[in-house]
């Protein structure tokens, strides 16, 4: 059945009015997908489609099964729009789904992510080198700088190499590192807007963006000596 069909054959069991949700705009949105509106939905998946596969990929081992699972999610979300009562925002509703997903694919896969993965990672090396930092019991400036990050080339950063280089770095990354960094510098989340998406304490969710950034500018720094 086509996205026209499904909206349609939806729209006569929304009788309800919309109740409270995150703010105006996204009530006018749910009152469209409810009427049968194929371009709101559209709209809806083009805007989070690409995040949803980035979080997938936190699950499933490879990006076909992450684009399956995503699309299971938006036929899950079509599905449930008569369950959606507001009590979150559309987009942590439809980020629960695809965790949800994810993770009965991932049993499925035999790949299961073990719940110490949403803790703070322990990492045996530092993301940075210790060096580069003042020693905890410095007088004056603990634990700042010793060595602080230079400049780089605005030229270097916009090429296009240094632009795959970055693309890579992040690929790189741990799952939920990779998730974290992409959804807050990417996509311009905010933190609780993460959090809520990943189930993350705001603790967790810190940890994780400080270990990517650090990895992501080593690479860079590594890249552009």
């Amino acid at each position: 059945m086509g996205i026209r069909g499904s909206l349609a054959r939806f729209a006569s069991r929304y009788s309800r009015s919309v109740q409270e949700v995150s703010s105006p705009d996204e009530t006018r949105l749910l009152e469209a997908l409810r009427a049968g509106d194929e371009g709101a939905f559209r709209d809806l998946v083009q805007t989070y489609n690409a995040s949803l596969l980035r979080v997938a990929r936190i699950y499933v081992p490879t990006r076909a099964l992450a684009e399956e699972v995503v699309s299971e999610t938006w036929l899950a979300v079509l599905e449930g729009l008569d369950r959606f009562e507001g009590r979150s925002s559309l987009k942590t509703w439809i980020f629960r789904i695809l965790a949800n997903r994810a993770k009965t694919r991932a049993v499925r896969e035999r790949r299961t992510l073990p719940f110490s993965a949403f803790q703070p990672e322990r990492i045996q090396e530092p993301a940075l080198d210790p060096d580069r930092f003042r020693d905890p019991d410095d007088p004056r400036w603990p634990g700042h700088w010793a060595v602080p990050p230079t400049a780089w080339p605005e030229d270097r950063l916009l090429a296009a190499e240094t632009r795959e280089r970055l693309a890579e770095a992040i690929e790189a990354l741990p799952g939920t590192q990779r998730a974290v960094i992409s959804l807050r510098d990417l996509e311009g989340w905010s933190a609780e807007e993460v959090c809520n998406a990943l189930e993350l304490s705001e603790t967790n969710q810190r940890v994780l963006l400080h270990r990517a950034r650090s990895r992501v500018r080593k690479a860079l720094e590594e890249y552009l000596k």
